[in-house]
């Protein structure tokens, strides 16, 4: 495999950086090639959130070019919507349907979109959408904060990621402390599960 390029978009607090790192060394432990990047991030709760990983032999840099993502992982919808530069129309896009509305909408007076208007944008890049539903999953695991898990199980699913679920399994081992592991590996098989028995929206 010559490259694989994963953008992964959220806001502060989603765990997207985490999310990142699971991914990163999952790949690690699967001997890939990895780069792992921030592009930028927001300490505080609310701020955008942007990570590249990127696995294969051909990899160098760690960013990943506009229109060069093979998978735009969206942790909230309309940072989804602002990263789909990365996208193309072989871009799988794969997002949560948390909602978080940022501080300028409401500045604004301007409601937040519905999810069927943000997947109709997402069509004029790609028509690859799978919209997860990571709040309920997540709690289903335990806590609510595992969505980002969620959404990694999900995109194992698909059988697009060139790691492995073991590798996934020995990530979050290595990462997550191990009073919060059981849930998070709850949180993975559930996120695999619903795209396995389709219980998505597209």
């Amino acid at each position: 495999m010559k490259e694989f390029n994963i953008v992964l978009a959220g806001v502060g607090g989603q765990g997207t950086l985490l999310a990142a790192e699971v991914l990163g060394v999952a790949a690690v432990k699967d001997g890939l090639n990895v780069r792992v990047s921030e592009i930028h991030g927001m300490a505080q709760r609310g701020g955008a959130v942007t990570s590249n990983v990127r696995i294969g032999e051909s990899v160098l840099a760690s960013t990943v070019v506009d229109g060069q993502a093979d998978v735009l992982l969206g942790f909230e919808p309309l940072e989804t919507l602002r990263n789909l530069k990365y996208a193309s129309e072989r871009t799988l896009v794969m997002m949560s349907d948390e909602r978080i509305p940022p501080t300028e909408l409401a500045a604004k007076n301007k409601p937040y979109p519905s999810i069927e208007e943000i997947i109709e944008k997402i069509h004029r890049f790609t028509k690859n959408v799978v919209v997860i539903e990571t709040r309920r999953l997540a709690e289903e695991a335990g806590d609510s904060l595992t969505q980002n898990i969620v959404l990694i199980g999900a995109l194992a699913a698909t059988g697009k990621l060139p790691t492995s679920e073991k590798g996934l399994r020995e990530a979050l081992k290595e990462l997550i402390p191990a009073k919060h592991l059981d849930m998070n590996l709850r949180a993975l098989k559930l996120g695999y599960e619903c795209v396995r028995k389709n219980d998505t929206k597209t």
